[in-house]
């Protein structure tokens, strides 16, 4: 039995919080599709012939039409996953050489071992569909478009012959997929854009220029939604006080880390905070200390 908790349908095509409770019928759906464990059971995958793990570690990918089922033992606890029927147009326009519709199949394995980037995706993706009264479309598609780049970088690209699997990509400078890649190693508020540019290899204006276009954003308000997404990852955790992740970021002082979250959000982080705690914890996440904006506990 599935039951979805948050469904979402936009450009990218439909993202769904599901909880699965029963062995499932076999089924194919006609858009490639992404699986992640969020919490609950450990489960199993039927995909075409093969049986896969479905644990916190893993990703799970179908082709369009694929034939899958879950294959949980009868009985188990329910699980709860982050499934993604991503739109053939919205992936051809950004991947066209890998979902095209030349035959092929977009993604060479049907399990994989999940890096900590997507993992740390895949969990603010959660928090942020089910605290979905602040969430916006724009940084909706914006996370579920690094999800997907990620995993054409991870799984897809690095098993074939890169070079063609970029061709017609509006990534395909490796130039600027390297900034993004420096951008979100240590998204901080502090960053020296021309350092980023010197270090891929490009004048600060013909940075400024290609980054604009290939992403469709400038590299400052890239940096920004990779700024809040690390921001609500860190605050939904319970792992760290509102100062120590306006410090992480590169803010000068709390109160302007939370005039730019209260900006780009529409709530202060000490809100946002409360809001997330309240929502059904992932297993072993600390409960958060109560705190206000100025930084004092509660």
């Amino acid at each position: 039995m599935n039951r979805p908790i948050r469904v979402f349908d936009g450009r990218f095509g439909r993202l769904i919080l599901l909880e699965v409770s029963a062995p499932g019928t076999p089924h194919a759906h006609p858009e490639p599709t992404i699986l992640l464990k969020h919490d609950g059971a450990d489960t199993k995958y039927l995909i075409g012939d093969e049986v896969v793990a479905l644990t916190r570690g893993d990703i799970a990918f179908l082709n369009a039409q694929e034939m899958h089922a879950d294959r949980r033992a009868p009985g188990s606890a329910p699980t709860r996953l982050l499934v993604l029927h991503a739109a053939g147009e919205w992936l051809r326009d950004s991947f066209p050489a890998v979902f095209g519709t030349g035959g092929e199949q977009a993604f060479p394995r049907r399990r994989e071992e999940i890096t900590p980037r997507i993992r740390r995706l895949a969990d603010t993706l959660a928090v942020e569909i089910v605290n979905d009264q602040f969430l916006s479309p724009e940084r909706l598609e914006f996370m579920l478009q690094e999800l997907v780049l990620s995993i054409v970088d991870t799984y897809v690209a690095r098993r074939g012959a890169s070079s063609r699997l970029w061709r017609g990509s509006r990534f395909e400078d490796s130039r600027i997929r390297r900034a993004i890649a420096l951008l979100r190693a240590r998204p901080n508020k502090d960053m020296n854009m021309d350092d980023v540019a010197s270090q891929v290899g490009l004048s600060r204006s013909r940075f400024y220029d290609l980054f604009q276009l290939c992403t469709g954003r400038s590299p400052r308000a890239y940096l920004d939604m990779l700024c809040v997404e690390t921001a609500i990852s860190r605050l939904a955790s319970g792992q760290a006080k509102i100062a120590d992740v306006s410090a992480e970021l590169g803010f000068s002082a709390q109160s302007n880390f939370t005039r730019f979250f209260l900006h780009q959000v529409g709530i202060p982080p000490s809100e946002y905070r409360r809001a997330a705690s309240r929502l059904e914890p992932v297993p072993g996440r600390p409960t958060p200390p109560e705190e206000d904006d100025s930084g004092s506990s509660t």
